[in-house]
């Protein structure tokens, strides 16, 4: 299934050409491609989402077009950090990621769902993919800070490309929380609002494990002082839980089964 746009597959390829070119260029050259990639994805994503809707079909969605996005949104407040702390030398890795995503939303493209079971799912599902967004950023920087760790314990270093351990511990953790937060949010929202809402539904069953991963870590770093490989663990794991509880179930219905799910949610 391949989108018809000729403007969206336009800008889609300007994206990828850009995140290759800002993996390859040295700065200033590099910082400014990568801008150009995060405008021209970021305009991809509208233009594809908005297609339908635009046209009163209602919204094209899936497991693709939700990693995209969430990537995109993953991307840019990586680029706003390091504008403002001294965050360098992962250009590369997230250009790869950045072109990926966009090439993986083209080839699957999902498909157009109206939604009307609720005047709050667009509240429910941007919530979620926030969500989505903001613990994607949380395990970025415990991987950057189970790198620093390794780093210091092997040459005695203080950090990681210039920032301070602790620092990046509190940034790893300011996302965890505020990820908990919006997601409590999404969850009680699916809950009060919704009507489609199954305890059973493996949506529901991971999202509701996710949230209980995090709120242990939370609690756990509050009350026992969880830090390090043991506190990232848990990132990682809440993280892969709510990976699993809509882009997972939806790769399921949409590539191995190769049957749409009904509604946003799965």
């Amino acid at each position: 299934m391949i989108l018809t746009s000729a403007p969206i597959h336009a800008l889609a390829w300007a994206a990828v050409a850009a995140y290759v070119l800002s993996a390859f260029s040295r700065p200033p050259w590099g910082t400014r491609a990568q801008v150009l990639a995060l405008v021209l994805h970021g305009l991809s994503i509208a233009a594809s989402f908005g297609l339908e809707a635009d046209a009163g079909q209602g919204i094209r969605w899936g497991f693709a077009p939700v990693l995209s996005l969430t990537a995109w949104l993953v991307l840019t407040v990586h680029f706003t950090e390091s504008r403002l702390v001294p965050i360098a030398g992962l250009r590369r890795i997230f250009a790869a990621i950045g072109a990926a995503s966009v090439l993986l939303a083209l080839a699957f493209p999902g498909d157009v769902v109206i939604v009307s079971y609720s005047v709050y799912a667009p509240l429910h599902w941007t919530l979620g993919i926030a969500a989505y967004a903001l613990f994607g950023v949380a395990v970025v920087h415990a991987a950057m800070l189970d790198r620093a760790e390794s780093q210091m314990r092997q040459k005695g270093g203080a950090g990681l490309l210039g920032m301070p351990l602790l620092s990046l511990e509190r940034l790893t953790f300011l996302f965890v929380e505020a990820g908990f937060v919006v997601l409590t949010l999404a969850i009680v929202i699916g809950l009060l609002t919704m009507g489609h809402w199954r305890w059973g539904d493996h949506k529901t069953v991971l999202s509701l494990a996710s949230w209980a991963t995090f709120a242990a870590l939370i609690v756990g770093r509050r009350t026992r002082g969880w830090r390090g490989r043991q506190a990232t663990r848990w990132v990682y794991a809440g993280a892969v839980l709510m990976l699993l509880a809509y882009v997972g179930s939806r790769f399921v219905f949409e590539v191995v089964l190769q049957r749409a799910p009904t509604g946003l949610g799965g």
